[in-house]
């Protein structure tokens, strides 16, 4: 499990890069032929991961709320996130992984409802829910990396 979260951390590094490296109009630019941006795909890793294994293990999560609204599946970006909310963001993107990796030594995870994801798999666990999450974070990465591809004409 410890090297499943240092790949995990190290792909929340590298997207943490991408935002230090894009201004505030290319993270909330949703270009033609997208329905999300770069800021909307970051929030999104952070509150799923809260979802999977927080919330379906009936455990309180480390989010704000809002959060949880503004980036769940099944939203789209409506409103510009300033840089207030994206230091917020980026703060969380390693603080959540490392909450988990504490809670997980020290076995928090009793219960777990499980839940089957948009993608067929079936999650029984928290431990299944990390492994999946590792790949959701890598595809909502590549996305966002599409983006900033597009927006800045890199294609």
């Amino acid at each position: 499990m410890d090297q499943l979260l240092n790949i995990i951390k190290q792909t929340r590094t590298n997207f943490i890069q991408l935002l230090n490296n894009s201004t505030l109009e290319e993270l909330n630019a949703v270009p033609s032929g997208f329905n999300n941006n770069i800021i909307w795909n970051f929030g999104h890793i952070i509150s799923s991961q809260q979802l999977l294994c927080y919330r379906l293990a009936g455990l309180p999560m480390m989010i704000k709320q809002e959060y949880i609204l503004q980036f769940q599946k099944g939203t789209r970006p409506e409103q510009f996130v300033g840089a207030e909310e994206v230091q917020d963001l980026k703060e969380l993107m390693l603080t959540t992984i490392d909450q988990l990796a504490e809670d997980l030594k020290q076995n928090v995870f009793v219960n777990y409802h499980a839940f089957t994801t948009e993608f067929g798999v079936r999650l029984n666990s928290t431990a299944e829910a990390v492994q999946f999450f590792g790949i959701h974070d890598g595809y909502h990465y590549g996305c966002a990396a599409s983006i900033k591809k597009v927006i800045t004409n890199k294609i």
